[in-house]
């Protein structure tokens, strides 16, 4: 099951993302052509989500080269560097932003050649495998979740915005409820409002309502008494903005206290995430 909605749009060399900003009054696009234009995007929240950040930030970058020439290897490296490192400042707690710096930075590095659009082309290259490649995941992790929860008819939990406006495509736990829709098994998704930028209020809301996929939003204060009412919810899903090495995991506020209700009620609580948002360089939560 695909999703219709489409918050990252790349036709080489043309960027656009969908303004989260403006949501839900206005679904809004507009054009990145650059690094410096990516940066803003990211900084000021017109797109949020961790692997949507990384995605978004390496694309304006391959945006800005499409339009490019480089007369030697050496001058095309320094850019690209200097452009990745400026991007790096734009949200320094999205570890999803600072894999794929890395992973940019080792291509254009490793490619032997004094040709340097031929560096230029590996970086465009590579920033579009990421974007498939993170879509591909993500259907990965829905289907993957969805078999977690099972075939019965059930009722999930969300929390915070997880799906195609803060990732590449489909979503992470969101996509989880997607999955469980297309197979046919839920019944409803309940989602927080995520307060204090209601971005379950505002995005999820949003996201749910253009896939009409059935869903209930949910008091950020009245979810343990909705597990304790509804003996049909089976997990609650949520993202995760990092995962430290021993599995701790950091996400949106509210988090926390959904594990702990969860675990009270006996409810399943899956964290969904990709493996760009594991920090192997970070021991533990405490050290987020």
């Amino acid at each position: 099951m695909s999703a219709r909605l489409q918050a990252i749009k790349w036709e080489r060399p043309h960027l656009t993302i969908l303004n989260q900003l403006a949501l839900p009054h206005s679904s809004e696009y507009i054009e990145i052509h650059d690094a410096r234009a990516g940066h803003y995007a990211i900084s000021s929240m017109q797109t949020r989500g961790a692997p949507a950040i990384a995605i978004v930030a390496a694309l304006s970058l391959a945006a800005e080269l499409s339009t490019m020439h480089f007369d030697t290897s050496a001058s095309a490296r320094t850019h690209i560097h200097m452009q990745l490192d400026y991007l790096a400042t734009s949200r320094p707690t999205a570890v999803n932003l600072f894999d794929a710096i890395t992973k940019l930075k080792h291509a254009v590095d490793t490619t032997i050649t004094d040709n340097g659009q031929a560096v230029r082309d590996t970086y465009v290259q590579m920033a579009e495998r990421m974007l498939n490649a993170d879509v591909k995941d993500n259907m990965a992790i829905g289907e993957h979740g969805a078999q977690l929860i099972g075939n019965d008819k059930v009722r999930v939990l969300t929390h915070c915005n997880t799906g195609t406006l803060a990732t590449a495509g489909y979503g992470t736990a969101l996509g989880i409820v997607r999955s469980l829709h297309a197979q046919g098994s839920l019944d409803r998704v309940y989602f927080t409002e995520t307060r204090p930028y209601n971005q379950g209020a505002r995005l999820t809301a949003f996201e749910l309502l253009t896939e009409e996929i059935p869903a209930q939003l949910v008091c950020d204060s009245a979810v343990s008494a909705l597990l304790r009412s509804d003996p049909m919810i089976r997990a609650i899903v949520v993202g995760a903005d990092r995962v430290a090495a021993n599995g701790d995991t950091a996400n949106k506020i509210g988090t926390y206290q959904l594990a702990i209700t969860a675990r009270y009620h006996g409810c399943q609580f899956i964290v969904a995430a990709p493996t760009t948002s594991v920090d192997l360089y970070t021991k533990s939560g405490a050290d987020i």
